[in-house]
């Protein structure tokens, strides 16, 4: 067989990465340098883009609307991420004992990921009906208050927060358990002949051992909670008054209904900055109190 020289391997390497170069420049780069050049123009699909300069960024930094929906997503972010992370980590130390049908529990906790988001959510919103909704069905046979889940502002993003962390931390279960399997036995072998109790070695190695998976973690929950979408869109539109109005159902909204395409570009790079520097901060305050 004849030895291929330099020049041909490295040719046959570009033929081979040649596919996904265009899928990256058609799918990926024209739409993102597209959309950088539409933060400076107004667009309403229909007629010819006008340049607008920094227009659309000082329309955003007085749109009480983007802050309103920033406010949300954040309310969304400090209810759900903290939920999320703890049930997930509670069943994840579960499954990865010896109890009976583990692996059936396992992919049961998974299958809601796997799910459609929409079908999911049309189920989550019969559940949270007000007159006939199972929550409130239950509550009534009890004796208590129903409770607006999705029509009082109080309630809605809790509630929303609540049905997405139900939704989604069948993963994250999954990326506790791979952390758990990971950590040695003999450390905690180690420290059952030291006299360490279950408690203690939760806190001293599992906690610890788990910061890699913690910091994952932490950061898709934040970029999944930044997109909060579907939930929000098919069960409240954004109600009551804009109290569920997520940042991507702003810009949805901007681009899809109002035609603003120019200053639905601007939300969405202002957004992405925001995301950045969340968890920028993230990564420093987790990583500064655990190597500290």
């Amino acid at each position: 067989m004849k030895k291929l020289g330099r020049y041909e391997t490295d040719r046959v390497g570009y033929v081979m990465v040649l596919p996904y170069i265009i899928f990256f420049l058609i799918f990926v780069g024209y739409p993102l340098i597209f959309s950088f050049i539409l933060v400076f123009h107004k667009w309403n699909i229909i007629s010819p883009m006008k340049f607008a300069g920094l227009y659309n960024f000082n329309f955003l930094l007085h749109d009480p609307l983007f802050w309103k929906s920033l406010r949300n997503t954040l309310t969304f972010l400090v209810i759900h991420i903290p939920l999320q992370i703890i049930i997930a980590l509670v069943i994840a130390n579960i499954l990865n004992q010896k109890i009976i049908a583990r692996g059936f529990f396992r992919a049961s906790f998974f299958l809601p990921v796997v799910i459609s988001g929409v079908v999911i959510t049309i189920l989550w919103q019969q559940f949270y009906s007000f007159e006939t909704g199972l929550f409130n069905t239950i509550l009534s046979r009890i004796n208590i208050a129903k409770i607006p889940w999705l029509i009082d502002t109080k309630f809605a993003m809790p509630s929303i927060a609540i049905m997405a962390t139900w939704k989604n931390v069948g993963l994250y279960i999954v990326l506790f358990l791979a952390g758990l399997q990971a950590i040695p036995s003999s450390i905690y072998e180690a420290a059952d002949v030291d006299g360490a109790s279950g408690v203690q070695k939760f806190f001293y190695i599992t906690i610890p051992m788990l910061n890699p998976t913690m910091i994952m973690v932490l950061i898709l929950s934040t970029l999944g909670g930044f997109s909060l979408f579907i939930e929000p869109y098919v069960m409240t539109g954004g109600g009551p008054i804009n109290s569920t109005l997520s940042c991507v159902l702003y810009i949805y909204k901007q681009a899809f209904y109002f035609n603003h395409m120019g200053y639905a570009a601007t939300l969405a790079f202002a957004v992405a900055f925001i995301i950045m520097i969340v968890v920028i901060i993230q990564r420093k305050l987790f990583e500064t109190e655990v190597y500290a």
